[in-house]
């Protein structure tokens, strides 16, 4: 069984959790997730089944869209609703200008300190594990980028944001960040991504409507390998091209259905629908005898089907 199930996951869930269930309920034990929801987020959790599991690096690259609630005047040691409350301050008279005024602030390139509740590691160990022992330990600082951020309603101390943000974002640090420019802290209160890549809620099944006898491109929110990378180009390769990657050779450009690729590009190199390969176009490797396609996951059974 090979295929991305969409899973809409549940609040108080772990990502972990969610794996687990579908483990049991599908009865195998290849399976994994494709970027990590905090328990209290709900939302789009892509699960990798099968196979698909190869695939999860090239899923987990997309961005993001988030629905967010915080409220003001209250910050947490977790930046959430799920810790304990540290601080108080006063919610000012704040406007709706005044708060799109501060989102706008954090769009584009910023930076973020992982929070210490998080499964980020330090020499080998998770942040969470430290902060629950009492211990805080210095953080480096990453890169993230946001793209958009739409103030959905204000009803003071609460307020919705709607956000559009690169992997790796910590919304929760995204809201505790904007509660210190606002002047009041803040906390999230509750989260749900509504888009994951191109994978949206709508799609999403839920795990008490997953059954055993789910099978991909069948059960709704199961898709199957050769539709999941559905981003990339979906490129078909001849017979030659295919006996060729069934021996991990990667194709000659004109053994692949198209004329020109950019270089540089993600490829989903397939026959008969079967997903035969994951490529790169790289012309330049001609010159080495090597193909036109740097070949990142290959799978020589269904290209010798």
């Amino acid at each position: 069984m090979d295929g991305l199930l969409l899973v809409n996951k549940p609040r108080g869930m772990t990502s972990h959790d969610v794996v687990a269930r579908v483990r049991r309920i599908l009865r195998t034990r290849r399976v994994g997730h494709t970027g990590t929801l905090d328990p209290m987020a709900t939302g789009v959790l892509p699960v990798a089944v099968g196979r698909a599991t190869r695939l999860v690096e090239f899923l987990m690259a997309g961005s993001k869209t988030y629905q967010a609630s915080l409220k003001l005047g209250e910050i947490t040691d977790t930046q959430d609703a799920d810790g304990q409350v540290v601080e108080r301050r006063e919610v000012p008279a704040l406007t709706q200008d005044e708060v799109v005024s501060a989102c706008r602030g954090f769009l584009g390139e910023i930076t973020q300190i992982p929070p210490m509740y998080s499964a980020v590691k330090k020499d080998g160990v998770p942040l969470y594990r430290l902060a629950r022992q009492g211990i805080e330990v210095e953080r480096a600082a990453r890169s993230v980028y946001i793209e958009r951020i739409v103030l959905h309603s204000l009803n003071l101390p609460f307020v919705d944001l709607e956000i559009d943000c690169s992997k790796g974002t910590y919304i929760r640090t995204l809201a505790h960040d904007l509660g210190e420019v606002l002047g009041s802290g803040a906390h999230l209160t509750g989260l749900c991504r509504t888009r994951s890549g191109s994978f949206l809620l709508d799609e999403c099944i839920s795990l008490e409507d997953l059954s055993e006898d789910a099978r991909p491109g069948q059960a709704p929110g199961f898709l199957k390998l050769v539709d999941i990378l559905r981003d990339c180009p979906r490129l078909r390769v001849d017979n030659e091209g295919a006996a060729r990657l069934s021996v991990g050779i990667p194709p000659l450009i004109e053994q692949v259905g198209v004329s020109a690729c950019r270089e540089g590009e993600l490829i989903a190199l397939v026959l008969d629908e079967r997903l035969l390969a994951v490529a790169r176009y790289a012309p330049a490797r001609l010159q080495e005898k090597r193909g036109d396609f740097e070949l990142l996951r290959v799978f020589p059974e269904a290209a010798a089907a």
